[in-house]
């Protein structure tokens, strides 16, 4: 089993970190479709704990987290009652959330392929759970919204090639047996520094060679048309 990079406090901090980031990210889409704090609340959650609870049951690792640590179901709670009370003030954040939203993909794309192998999974399928990880909440979170998901968009910057460029670092380093505190750091930061550098360059994935849609950004589900 690989060595354990941080301490169970330290993990446990950064877990919640991440989980409430992204539980901001589910609250703020659930007051833009006008839900009400039920559906804020469930959207939070999802958005927050999506990734790990998919990745804990394909990997065995039952019952899941989510399911037996307190914190990490509050924490999205806690979300839901700053967004539903302050959403004015969370929104003109909203820079600062992206910035954490970044650091979470990063520390949760590095954990989820570290946790996916230790639980026997190859190289390959270890990198596709850690990816999963990362996005997994904001897929869910997007279809209970009746939204496109952000990840399958064109007109939306990069988010999973930073988490898989970030699960492959992981996935490399352990094949050459080089994954150490420095090597995991520096894969989570790589993503992290990915992310920000695409919603700066608003970076896109490009799409099929000559095509021959004509469809627009404001022709996509979700957006307003004329």
């Amino acid at each position: 089993m690989l060595q354990d990079f941080f301490t169970p406090s330290v993990q446990h901090a950064l877990d919640l970190a991440g989980i409430f980031v992204f539980a901001i990210s589910g609250a703020l889409l659930a007051v833009r479709k006008n839900f009400d704090v039920f559906g804020i609340a469930v959207l939070a959650e999802v958005t927050a704990l999506g990734g790990g609870l998919f990745r804990d049951l394909v990997i065995g690792a039952v019952p899941p987290a989510a399911f037996t640590d307190l914190g990490y179901f509050l924490m999205p709670l806690v979300a839901t009652v700053l967004v539903f009370f302050l959403h004015p003030v969370v929104e003109r954040t909203q820079a600062a959330v992206n910035v954490f939203d970044a650091a979470g993909l990063g520390l949760f794309c590095v954990a989820g392929t570290t946790k996916a192998y230790e639980y026997g999974l190859g190289l390959t399928f270890s990198a596709v759970l850690g990816l999963a990880t990362g996005v997994g909440g904001g897929v869910l979170r997007d279809v209970l919204a009746n939204e496109v998901p952000s990840l399958l968009r064109w007109d939306r910057d990069l988010y999973a090639v930073p988490a898989i460029v970030g699960a492959t670092m992981v996935a490399l380093c352990i094949k050459f047996e080089m994954l150490n505190p420095f090597t995991s750091t520096l894969a989570a930061v790589t993503t992290f520094v990915l992310r920000l550098l695409a919603m700066r360059f608003h970076w896109r994935a490009p799409r099929a060679w000559n095509r021959r849609s004509i469809a627009t950004e404001e022709q996509l589900p979700g957006k307003a048309t004329a």
